[in-house]
């Protein structure tokens, strides 16, 4: 149960956190949130409201991921609990709290901030904890020097982040998701203005994942048809032709497979940030994926997957942004 919780989180990748002042906002908060991609929330206890939100919002979506944040106490984790919370996470390490999630088998991220806090967490065989607060503790290069004697462990940075910085984050595999408090900001449900969290949302997933198009794709007969192609773009646009086994890539920009492939007509691919977080995202929007076409890197992570269904024609792939290790 907590390995599913905390690899949801990681496919997430981005946990709003939330404070609810009134309570009746917060499955309006939730279909916003739901609306723009995101999938998960952290209702935070600096409110009286917060575990009445949780249990309004887990009854209205019972399969949105909701964490209870800024626990500070067993009461709290109890309410949070009952209210319905799949999990806790505190802004320090508290280590009443932290034990008595643990003995009660309740999913907790516990927040650090140095050395020997990550020590606490080692030796209680934790595997994520929150890095807090992120920007004021010394950002993403505080996490990646503390990670490095820590491989057990990885991190939920939140405090200060923002659109311009988040992928400064997430680009470290460490780092499993972030928290930030800007997709629904106080003044924004001060103002009721859940059509400007649904565009945060929005656009916080489309800067994370980062959709753009990596090439063309084109099914050719045979390796002369390929060939021949290749010489073209390369002759009129000055595209390099750079043979490989399977296909030849003009510069980037188009890939003539030596034999027909998917797609009847080729294919396009689309590259992305963290292909297991953009698989995440477009399932949801619905999109079938056909598993047989995944490809897996050394390290576990997929490379790319193809579309179930094909577009005007063309097969539909994701690709790992070339830009990335």
């Amino acid at each position: 149960m907590i390995q599913s919780i905390y690899n949801r989180v990681q496919e997430e990748g981005i946990v709003p956190v939330v404070e609810i002042e009134d309570v009746n906002q917060s499955v309006s908060l939730a279909t916003a949130l739901l609306k723009g991609g995101i999938h998960c929330v952290e209702i935070t206890f600096r409110t009286k409201q917060a575990a009445n939100a949780i249990k309004l919002i887990k009854e209205r979506y019972p399969d949105l991921l909701v964490a209870a944040g800024t626990v500070l106490s067993i009461e709290q984790v109890d309410e949070a609990v009952k209210a319905g919370a799949d999990f806790i996470v505190s802004p320090g390490f508290n280590e009443t709290v932290v034990h008595y999630c643990m003995e009660h088998k309740i999913n907790i991220i516990p927040g650090c901030s140095c050395p020997s806090d990550l020590e606490k967490a080692v030796s209680l065989r934790l595997s994520v904890v929150k890095f807090f607060p992120a920007e004021a503790a010394g950002g993403i290069n505080a996490i990646k020097a503390m990670a490095a004697p820590y491989r057990t462990l990885t991190f939920m940075p939140t405090g200060g982040i923002n659109l311009d910085n988040l992928n400064n984050y997430l680009s470290f595999d460490r780092v499993i998701a972030c928290g930030g408090s800007w997709i629904a900001s106080k003044d924004l449900l001060r103002h009721n203005a859940f059509d400007e969290i649904e565009k945060n949302a929005r656009e916080a997933v489309h800067k994370m994942i980062g959709f753009e198009l990596a090439h063309v794709g084109i099914n050719a007969q045979d390796v002369q048809e390929a060939r021949s192609i290749a010489n073209f773009f390369e002759q009129i646009f000055g595209f390099t032709a750079k043979e490989n086994p399977s296909s030849i890539f003009s510069d980037s920009y188009v890939e003539t497979l030596k034999s027909p492939y998917l797609g009847k007509k080729g294919h396009i691919a689309i590259a992305v940030n963290s292909v297991e977080r953009a698989k995440a995202y477009l399932i949801n929007k619905g999109i079938l994926f056909n598993e047989e076409s995944t490809v897996i890197r050394d390290d576990g992570k997929i490379q790319a997957v193809y579309f179930k269904d094909q577009i005007g024609g063309f097969a539909i792939h994701l690709v790992r942004n070339s830009n990335l290790r």
